[in-house]
């Protein structure tokens, strides 16, 4: 049973894909294109940066997932175990900003409890 493929409502890319045809192609398929514009486009098109900072984010995340070795050189034979393995690890950043949120508002609020 093959799991169906949601055709995603923007694209978020850096300055590579900057270029005519790959913004109509999407563009054509319904797709918006969050794009910043290269430094000599005659005519500069500005993206939404609000949601281009999200772009950043999901890069840091995928930097610090392959800090851990297990995952960067991928020792799990079966793609089951790698995903899982992938999962915990998300996981485990995702708690761990979860708490470095939480003592930070603590600190900014004046809460002395643990």
């Amino acid at each position: 049973m093959a799991i169906p493929v949601a055709t995603p409502k923007a694209l978020l890319a850096d300055k590579g894909y900057d270029g005519d045809r790959f913004r109509e192609s999407l563009l054509i398929r319904g797709i918006l294109p969050i794009i910043p514009p290269r430094s000599n486009r005659k005519v500069p098109e500005h993206p939404d940066y609000r949601r281009y900072r999200d772009r950043n984010r999901v890069e840091r995340m995928f930097g610090k997932l392959k800090q851990q070795r297990r995952i960067a050189t991928r020792y799990d034979k079966t793609v089951l175990s790698f995903e899982s393995f992938l999962n915990l690890a998300a996981a485990r950043l995702w708690l761990k900003s979860l708490s470095t949120r939480t003592s930070r508002r603590r600190a900014i609020n004046g809460d002395l409890r643990s």
